[in-house]
This record gives C-alpha cells, structure tokens and sequence, in this order.
C-alpha cells in the first residue's frame, strides 16, 4: 500500500471517530428545557423545631426509621436552642398544594417554602402519613408553578430520571441517572410502598423533592439513600408517585389514609420451601398466620397456603403483595390465587382495612425444664422435641397447639435456624398439638422432599425446611 493510500485511510477512520462520537454525544439526552421548565415549581422547605433535651439538629432531621440509611461518623453539632431543618418539595397545584416526605416536616413547629423567585411562604400541614413517608403541605398562593404528574407504573429499568433538590441546603441542584429496578422494599417498615431504586445522585436536603422523567413528569418523590458514610453511594429510593398521588388524594379529602387488609403473615419462598411446596419456581407469597375473623380467614386462606396471584396481578416476589392490598380501599371485593397442595385455589375476598399493627417481638421463648416434660422424641430431623405441660405452656404464653425443640442435633436444622426453645406448631400441612401428631406427620410427609416446618420464637413465626438427616449426609 502506498503512503498516500495510507494516509487516505487514517484520515477516513478519522473521519468516522469524530462522526461516532458526535452521534453518541447527540444520543445523550439534554436536560436543559426539562430543568427550565420544572425547577419553577420545586421548593425548598425549611423547618423549625424545639430542640429536645441532647438531641442534635441533624438527630431530629433524619428520624429513627431513616438512622440506617446515614452513617455513624457524620459530625453530629449540639444545638443551644430551637433546631432547625431542610428538604424538598414540590408544588402539585396551581392554588398551592405542596408534596414533601413526612421525615421532613416531623415534629416541625413552622415550616416555610422558599419558591426559586426567592418568594417565602408560610405552609401548614394538611397531613403526614408515615407509612409512605408522604406529607401534604398548603401554602397561600394562586396561579403558582405546579408540576404535572406522570405514570410511575410506566417506568422501567434503564430510563433515564432527574432529581431536583436542596442536598445540603444548596438550592436547585440537578442530578440525573437511570431507574436502576422498580418495586423495591427498601425498608421493611414501609411495606406498602413499592420503591424507585435509581443510581441518581441524592444526599441529605434531597429528601421530598421530584424525581422527574425526561417529559418532565413527575414519576415518584426522593426518600431515602442506601449508605454506610452518611453520603451517596450509587443507591438511591423513590417514592412512586402513584402511591403518593393516592396518599395525597385521601389526605387533602379526609386528613388520613385508609388502605386495605386480607389479614395475613407472609415470607419469602425459598428453594428448598419451593421444594417441598412442590412448587414449580420459588415465588409467591408464603402465608404464616392467618388472623381469626379476618378477610382471609372468611375467603379460606389457611396457613401454609402460597398467594401467587392477587386481583389478576402475579406476585412473584412475597414483598409485591403488601403494597397490592394496601392500594385497595376498604371494602373492595378482589379475587387471590394460592397454592396449596400442588394446585391452584380461586378465592374471592372482600378487602378489610388496615388497623394499627403490634411490632412483633423476635425474643425466643423459655426452654422448658425437663423434669415438667410430658415426653420426648429425637426425630429424623435432626431435633429432639419435647411435649410441654400446662405449667410450661402458660409460663411460655402459648396454647394447645405446638412442641418444643430441646436440642437441635441435625446440620440441616440448624442451618434453618431452628434453636432450642422453639416451638413447632406445623409439619407440612398438618398442626402438631403432641408429641403424636408430630411424630405421624414427620413419617406422613415425602421423603424425597424437604418437609416443611412452622416455627415460632416469642411472637414471630417462619417457615423452614429441612431434610432428613439420612438424605442430608
């Protein structure tokens, strides 16, 4: 090849490296009109509070329920008098209605919204629901800035997204990313709220603010980061604005949220539970407890059922369910799909509402003395299980119903997490209220599976499984 021959082709591969990058540079997308647009109607909001007796500004700005998600070594200042506090928020509505997270006005003694035209005003809270993390805030005005709101089911993972906030009080900050996942459960506390997870840059003074699409749509509200510095780590959590839009709807008509109930305990599925389940893939929502009188015990749900569908939606992963049910409004008749015994049961239900719930205690019960035993038994599971008498089933609060491990000897067993002082109130599908009844449904279940245990500690309760010892070794 010639030197001329040469050179044409460098300067054509040349040619072609500019072309690339200039169309991979035009692909990017360009947030510029998007933030022209919304950043009118994003606010800062800026709290007051009497400060607590030793407890820091920055203790009262981030509550109990977000302390996991910012880490130990922040400076923490001691204030001297009133502390105060900054977020985000968003004006919904032209007459001055305002979304923030409720973290972010808790506990305010006043709160004011500063518009980016500087103008300051006064906002009264219209109502808080900490289970969405979700406040309503109203401020005087008319003809104000709003920003529309999108379709937060519509989103996918790989879309790109814009945060718009105050991080560290600097007003109207910009940060762009991708939706990383959607329906998370980012905090077991917060069960009903199917998060955003994105990789958008979000820090402390983001919280409340929007979380747009590139139509500038609303899509879901900052809430939380995932941290063990106190700063951004690349994970990131939004409240879908579908949730919110329901929240704010049924705050602003009646000050509080109602949502819906079936009455059910539920937990994962594992493999080894799918195994046993003979369930085809490990999905679905495992059903621990059912509540006496409850919408599930009328439409017949039974413990050691698996919900698998819930009004026509699939519920792959055991957290989608709470979030379902939680968006129905009270009285709703809907239908659920279980599994039970290898086959699917059809079973319509009329959704009751939600109440106050009592946090369950995870302490393990007393293990009871051997000399107030009734009788023992060492299973092929690999625990010895003891039938209490009336005297240890009252010094235990418990009822008829279960037997007490007093020695776990099997790997299997304790690899579930079966400790001594548990009691076994399940094997399979059959309830063991004696030595007896544990002892036939042990030898009853398949041995070429796993068998299925429900095992209770104080007033929390799991399904395990565990195989025999002769196959396990």
């Amino acid at each position: 090849m010639s030197v001329r021959a040469v050179k044409q082709a460098f300067f054509i591969v040349a040619l072609m490296t500019i072309a690339v990058g200039r169309a991979s540079a035009q692909s990017l997308p360009d947030f510029t009109g998007l933030v022209e647009r919304s950043a009118p109607a994003v606010v800062k909001v800026s709290t007051r509070r009497a400060a607590a007796g030793g407890e820091s500004a920055q203790s009262a700005e981030v509550p109990e329920i977000f302390r996991r998600f910012f880490g130990p070594n922040a400076p923490v200042p001691q204030p001297r008098g009133p502390s105060t506090g900054v977020g985000s928020g968003f004006i919904i509505s032209p007459d001055g209605y305002v979304l923030t997270n409720n973290h972010v006005v808790e506990g305010a003694e006043e709160i004011t919204v500063r518009l980016r035209d500087r103008r300051e005003l006064k906002a009264r809270v219209v109502g808080r629901d900490p289970q969405t993390d979700v406040a309503l805030l109203k401020v005087e005005g008319g003809n104000l800035p709003a920003l529309p709101l999108g379709d937060s089911k519509l989103l996918k993972p790989g879309q790109w997204v814009v945060a718009i906030g105050s991080p560290f009080g600097l007003d109207y900050t910009v940060t762009a990313g991708i939706v990383s996942a959607v329906g998370r459960s980012a905090d077991a506390r917060q069960r009903y709220v199917p998060f955003i997870q994105t990789d958008v840059a979000v820090n402390q003074g983001n919280s409340g603010g929007p979380l747009l699409n590139t139509r500038g749509e609303v899509v879901g509200i900052n809430s939380q980061i995932f941290s063990n510095t106190g700063g951004y780590m690349g994970v990131s959590f939004a409240i879908p604005i579908e949730t919110a839009r329901r929240v704010a709807d049924q705050l602003r008509e009646g000050g509080r949220v109602r949502r819906g109930s079936i009455g059910v305990n539920i937990q994962d599925v594992d493999g080894a539970l799918a195994e046993a389940l003979r369930l085809p893939t490990a999905s679905g929502a495992l059903v621990q407890r059912v509540v006496p009188g409850s919408a599930a015990a009328k439409a017949g749900v039974r413990e050691g059922d698996v919900i698998v569908e819930f009004n026509g939606e699939p519920v792959v992963d055991w957290q989608q369910l709470p979030p379902m049910v939680g968006a129905q409004q009270p009285g709703t008749r809907a239908e659920i799909v279980v599994v039970r015994e290898g086959g699917n049961v059809r079973l319509p239900i009329t959704v009751d509402e939600l109440q106050e719930e009592a946090t369950a205690s995870a302490t393990s019960g007393s293990v009871p003395e051997s000399g107030n035993n009734t009788g023992s038994v060492a299973s092929e599971l690999g625990l010895t299980v003891t039938d209490p008498d009336a005297d240890t089933r009252t010094r235990m609060g418990v009822g008829k119903d279960g037997v007490v491990v007093s020695e776990v000897s099997g790997a299997e067993a304790r690899t579930a997490g079966i400790d001594r002082g548990d009691l076994v109130l399940m094997v399979g599908g059959e309830r063991t209220d004696s030595l007896a009844a544990f002892t036939a449904a042990v030898r009853k279940s398949s041995g070429g599976r796993p068998v299925m245990l429900l095992v209770s500690r104080g007033d929390v309760r799991r399904f395990v499984a565990v195989r025999r010892q002769a196959q396990a070794e």
